[in-house]
């Protein structure tokens, strides 16, 4: 668990390639894909930099980060229907 953040998530709603997508796009590998479902390192958790690139990939309401040394809350945005973008 983060020292300054805690991350939440429902991935329910993730297809495979949501998952897949969320584990390549943090810097920090915070996220990674086991046994179909993703997973938050927590030994990597605290190297979060707020960057918010996981809260467009992941389904509104999904991805949650609650930021402990404040009352504030990131949440993810990407809608139901978007699909991430291929490179």
């Amino acid at each position: 668990m983060g020292t300054f953040i805690e991350i939440s998530i429902d991935d329910h709603q993730y297809t495979p390639e949501i998952r897949n997508k969320l584990a390549a796009v943090c810097p920090v590998d915070i996220y990674s894909v086991e046994d179909g479902r993703v997973v938050v390192q927590p030994e990597e958790e605290d190297e979060c930099t707020l960057c918010e690139l996981c809260l467009d990939v992941a389904p509104a309401g999904t991805l949650i980060i609650e930021k402990t040394y404040t009352t504030g809350r990131l949440i993810s945005r990407a809608t139901k229907t978007e699909t991430p973008v291929s490179s």
